[in-house]
């Protein structure tokens, strides 16, 4: 009797002996005793349980020149740039896994690191990308809340998902994303457990945020953290984007209250002692990213081949 045990196991032979060892299907079969379409079966099992790590290491000439020309433009001190596909309107893929990679580089440090995470869905997907690791010399610390306005947990909150994923140590902002008000805001940033999570996310020694956009469809509505109406409101203040909650106009600059006076996230870390790495691609993302850059609000910078020219133009 074949356990689904079992399976996988035979699924991480098949799809040892097809992408590393270089096996045909035949091949496979011939050595695992199964049928061909079995060894295919097996193969594609492999994939779809996450079992298959592909990279491609032969540097990409054009997202290299890129990267190099945006790092000495905007005096970053880490840059990535992937291929764009034409094909695609996903904002995430690409960008998501070099975020992952970029993750699983500095959690794979000996030295103990302090990593702070913003939330959304590109962060999301990044997180979901990771390998299962045992890092417990590290901590991961929320720069947001994690509590939607329904009381439930924030869905693109990923403090918990990447916690459990390397099983370090994890700091959640227990915190409404926007509070009702300014002084609700300032009471609960008051809590001694808030002041010691406010305090470490200063210290970060790398941080990943997603930008928002604050178009029509934009997630912070969509999520129900602010309404249509302060929406509008933030487009007629300048606003062009958002980083863990703090609306920004085209330079850079945090807009004059509306939602900012009542947002419950940590100051981004400051760029003189911390890498801030922002995560996005795409013309929604391109004025919020185009913005961080001349505000000096990041000095990391994970795109694609298109956003990086356009930033560049």
């Amino acid at each position: 009797m074949t356990t689904p045990t079992m399976r996988l196991d035979d699924a991480a032979r098949a799809g040892w002996l097809y992408y590393v060892a270089g096996n045909t299907q035949d091949d496979i079969a011939r050595k695992l005793g199964v049928s061909r379409q079995s060894a295919q079966r097996l193969v594609s099992l492999a994939v779809k349980e996450g079992l298959v790590k592909v990279r491609i290491d032969h540097p990409i000439a054009s997202c290299l020149e890129l990267a190099q020309r945006l790092k000495k433009r905007f005096d970053l001190k880490l840059v990535e740039v992937v291929p764009s596909d034409p094909g695609s309107q996903s904002t995430t893929v690409g960008v998501a896994e070099a975020a992952a990679a970029e993750l699983e580089r500095r959690l794979s440090a000996p030295e103990p690191v302090t990593i702070a995470i913003g939330t959304g869905r590109t962060l999301k997907a990044a997180i979901e990308k990771l390998p299962s690791m045992d890092c417990p010399q590290h901590k991961v610390v929320s720069l947001t809340g994690n509590i939607a306005p329904d009381g439930s947990a924030a869905f693109y909150n990923v403090v918990f998902t990447m916690a459990d994923k390397v099983k370090c140590r994890s700091f959640p902002m227990p915190l409404p994303v926007i509070a009702s008000s300014m002084h609700e805001r300032e009471l609960l940033h008051q809590q001694p457990m808030i002041q010691a999570t406010l305090k470490l996310s200063a210290t970060a020694d790398i941080t990943f945020v997603g930008i928002g956009d604050l178009g029509p469809d934009a997630p912070l509505v969509i999520d129900g953290f602010i309404s249509p109406v302060e929406l509008e409101e933030l487009n007629a203040a300048g606003a062009v984007a958002e980083i863990v909650g703090w609306a920004i106009d085209r330079d850079g600059h945090q807009i004059d209250g509306i939602i900012n006076d009542r947002v419950a996230s940590s100051p981004i870390p400051s760029r003189d002692t911390c890498i801030v790495v922002g995560i996005a691609k795409g013309p929604l993302k391109l004025p919020g990213i185009a913005a961080a850059l001349k505000g000096r609000l990041i000095n990391g910078l994970i795109t694609d081949e298109d956003t990086a020219t356009a930033l560049l133009d």
